[in-house]
This record gives C-alpha cells, sequence and structure tokens, in this order.
C-alpha cells in the first residue's frame, strides 16, 4: 500500500539530497575530468609539431580566434596564470617567430602581443594533426551523446571561471 506524504517534513525530507551522494557524485566528476584532462594534453601534446607545447599553441589558438592584439596581461588573465608565466610563453613564441610583441605608443609601460603569419602556419598545422585524433574521439562516443554533454560541462567551466568554489559552511 502507498500513501502520499501529506506531512510537509516528510515531503521535504524526500527532496533532499544526501551530502555524501552529492560529495561522490562531486568527486566523481573531477575525477573523470582531470584523467580526462590528462589523456587529452598527452593526446594533443604528441601531435603538436616539434618544439610547440599545449601553452604556445593555446596562446596562438587565442590570438587567431580574436585576430586582435592583446596585452601580457590580458592574455595572462585569459589564461588564469601569472604574468611571469605568460611572459616567459611569449618569449618562447616570439623566438619561434610565432607572435609579434611591440610597444604601446601611448604607454611605454604596456606591450601588445599579436600572432604572426609564421605563428597562424604553425596554429593551423597543429590544429591539422590533433584534429582527426579528437575528431576520431567524437565519432566513437556519438556526436549527439557529446552535444549532450556540452551544456553540462560549458556550466562547470563558467562556474568555476566566475566564482572558485569554496568549502560550505
Amino acid at each position: 500500500m502507498t500513501t502520499r506524504a501529506t506531512d510537509p517534513d516528510k515531503a521535504t525530507e524526500a527532496r533532499t539530497i544526501d551530502p555524501r551522494s552529492n560529495d561522490r557524485l562531486a568527486a566523481s566528476l573531477f575525477a573523470e575530468v582531470l584523467i580526462a584532462d590528462q589523456l587529452s594534453r598527452n593526446l594533443i601534446s604528441k601531435a603538436l609539431p616539434k618544439g610547440m607545447q599545449i601553452s604556445h599553441f593555446s596562446v596562438l589558438n587565442l590570438l587567431a580566434h580574436v585576430n586582435e592584439e592583446r596585452t601580457p596581461a590580458q592574455l595572462a588573465e585569459a589564461f588564469h596564470i601569472t604574468r611571469g608565466a605568460m611572459t616567459n610563453t611569449l618569449s618562447r613564441l616570439e623566438w619561434a617567430g610565432h607572435v609579434h610583441i611591440r610597444p604601446d605608443w601611448d604607454d611605454a609601460r604596456r606591450k601588445f602581443v599579436s600572432i604572426s603569419t609564421a605563428g597562424r602556419a604553425a596554429r593551423d598545422a597543429a590544429i591539422a594533426a590533433f584534429m582527426p585524433l579528437i575528431a576520431g574521439v567524437v565519432r566513437d562516443i556519438g556526436a549527439e551523446r557529446v552535444r549532450g554533454a556540452l551544456p553540462v560541462l560549458r556550466e562547470l567551466r563558467l562556474r568555476l571561471e566566475a566564482d572558485p568554489p569554496r568549502p560550505a559552511d
């Protein structure tokens, strides 16, 4: 015999999620994201042109996508890294001829970074090298399933980007 929950406390209790279950779900989600990140970085790293690192590709890809100059500080903020780490990456990219770094004519303390023709070609070569690999993963999983996962992954990224989580009180 089934009865409807007319007691408000029992109705609320039925809707309450066990915090331990939520913790296990969160741990599983982040474990999968971290492992997928490591494996995808490994896959892409192996396909990148000799001497190119994922950090180099990421900067070139962003500059190619926005198609306008950025300051080193803007790039550091976009990648959530220190200015020093970005300066190191930009120095390597400049040495390779993949970016142009010019002074800000209005403020000598600032610089602007843009992608060079060689940088665009290197970025395009990198994409051509690893795209078949990642497209194969999507094909094997199924395009519809991947499309279904994207909103959750995007929401996760946006929440982590906007406001890093804090422990519950």
